[in-house]
């Protein structure tokens, strides 16, 4: 891929992505949505999210990554459970995979 093929496909993403953002507010003043349909709408959110994050979580590739990775998102979410702040999330999270594998947990 040339260079002006990647500036064209990141110009194109982002027209697309304006595009739909714009049809949104436009149409949300035409249209009426059930509370339902709306309930619906704002659960697949979070599931997309919670699918998105445990691909990520539970995969390298297309090999099962090791028990390391699934085990320090864990400690993560414990600790953004418990509301700490986003900085501390990450280092335990990363810190508790680094440990588990400098301790040789793939």
């Amino acid at each position: 891929m040339t260079g002006w093929q990647f500036a064209g496909a990141v110009a194109l993403l982002a027209g697309g992505t304006y595009a739909i953002r714009l049809a949104g507010v436009t149409l949300r003043t035409r249209t009426t949505v059930s509370p339902l349909v709306e309930a619906l709408l704002e659960r697949s959110t979070m599931v997309l999210l919670i699918a998105v994050g445990l691909t990520g979580t539970l995969f390298e590739g297309t090999d099962l990554a090791g028990p390391a990775r699934p085990v320090g998102v864990a400690i993560g979410v414990v600790a953004a459970w418990f509301k700490a702040p986003l900085v501390v999330v990450i280092v335990a999270a990363a810190a508790s995979t680094a440990l588990l594998r400098l301790a040789g947990v793939p």
